[in-house]
């Protein structure tokens, strides 16, 4: 992928998701090829990744989800989600999930500004009570914790990498400022 200057972060709507599928499924396919633990194997085909996405964009046209992407001249090149909690004693909480940026453009601070991106809307939403999970060994480590989540453990084993070997799973959260 070429190098822009510019990237834009964007919050999809149910027809913007269904029409970002085909780039979603390439970042996905990306991912899973360069090693990311991300809920996928190697085995999995493009097809399994696109029916993800279409779930999603699903789950997006009922605001069950939050859909950002990233978006240079190149088109899409990075996603990210957020998952506000339905339970009605979890009001105050939701979840990050899928931040990925295709390994095309990477280094480029996309990767934080999806951060950003998913933080402050849910903050907008009266959601101060962050969470995600990520691979314990995994670069994304670095970022959460420069973006000041709190690592709150890791589970041993919680899943499997993309060729079957074990993974554990570090959790982070993050309480956000309460509006003034």
């Amino acid at each position: 992928m070429q190098e822009d200057a510019e990237i834009a972060i964007e919050r999809l709507d149910g027809a913007g998701a269904a029409a970002a599928v085909p780039a979603l499924t390439e970042i996905l396919r990306d991912a899973v090829a360069n090693g990311a633990s991300v809920g996928f194997m190697d085995f999995n085909t493009s097809a399994d990744f696109e029916r993800f996405w279409q779930g999603i964009a699903e789950q997006v046209e009922t605001g069950a989800v939050l859909l950002f992407v990233a978006r240079g001249a190149e088109g899409i090149v990075g996603t990210a989600q957020l998952h506000p909690v339905g339970k009605p004693n979890q009001p105050h909480r939701a979840e990050i999930a899928k931040v990925l940026v295709h390994s095309g453009a990477r280094r480029r601070g996309i990767g934080e500004a999806l951060m950003r991106a998913a933080e402050a809307q849910a903050l907008a939403m009266g959601r101060d009570l962050l969470v995600l999970d990520t691979d314990e060994a995994g670069a994304a480590r670095r970022l959460y914790n420069r973006l000041g989540w709190t690592e709150a453990g890791t589970i041993p084993r919680y899943a499997l990498m993309p060729d079957g070997r074990d993974c554990g799973s570090t959790f982070f959260y993050k309480a956000l400022p309460s509006p003034a």
